[in-house]
């Protein structure tokens, strides 16, 4: 069992409440699947210890990955520790369409190198919703926008996190498991032994 990793994280429709830049809404950056840098100064093995806490907390819960609440927030931490600055670049690449959008009036294609990656955008004839991608500084696209909203991508360094996340949580739910049937099983020995006892009594 471990979670659907895909490279598309999420799907966000149109927001409402989370601004515009040049009259495209802003994705909500506080969702649960929409990953932005942030440095939390946790270390690797207090994470570890956190992961195997939230997945024994998990069984006892009968919940596993995404069915708990405190397996998709401890995701969102643990991914933004290695996440592109989506926030930035998604911000300053509609700051410059925006910009573009006030001097040209006609459909165009045009590449903005930005300070966080870059952006690529298609405007298109009167009527269509415009087309744009972004890119980290690393060359990888982190998001698009379309007349669909918008979409956010995994990058690599985020999709080995994930991966990294799950092995450990999934381990430990596996040991959760094994413990509690073990001490069924146990339990059930014991009850057998008690039984027997009584009858020869």
């Amino acid at each position: 069992m471990q979670i659907n990793l895909n490279s598309i994280s999420s799907q966000c429709r149109f927001m409402s409440g989370t601004g515009s830049i040049g009259g495209i809404p802003l994705p909500d950056f506080s969702g649960d699947y929409v990953y932005t840098k942030k440095k939390s100064g946790v270390s690797e093995g207090e994470y570890r210890k956190r992961i195997m806490e939230q997945a024994y907390q998990d069984y006892e819960n009968g919940k596993f990955q995404n069915q708990s609440d405190g397996f998709v927030e401890l995701m969102k931490r643990y991914t933004s520790e290695v996440s592109p600055d989506r926030k930035g670049i998604i911000t300053s690449g509609l700051k410059a369409v925006s910009r573009n959008n006030q001097v040209m009036s006609k459909p165009i294609d045009f590449i903005a190198t930005l300070l966080e990656g870059k952006v690529k955008y298609q405007k298109q004839p009167s009527g269509q919703s415009d087309y744009i991608e972004f890119y980290d500084s690393n060359g990888e696209m982190v998001a698009t926008y379309s007349n669909n909203g918008w979409t956010m991508y995994t990058t690599n360094a985020e999709a080995a996190r994930q991966t990294n996340l799950c092995s450990i949580y999934n381990a430990a739910w596996r040991e959760a498991e094994n413990g509690a049937v073990q001490a069924d099983s146990s339990a059930m020995e014991f009850e057998n032994m008690q039984s027997s006892f009584d009858i020869k009594a």
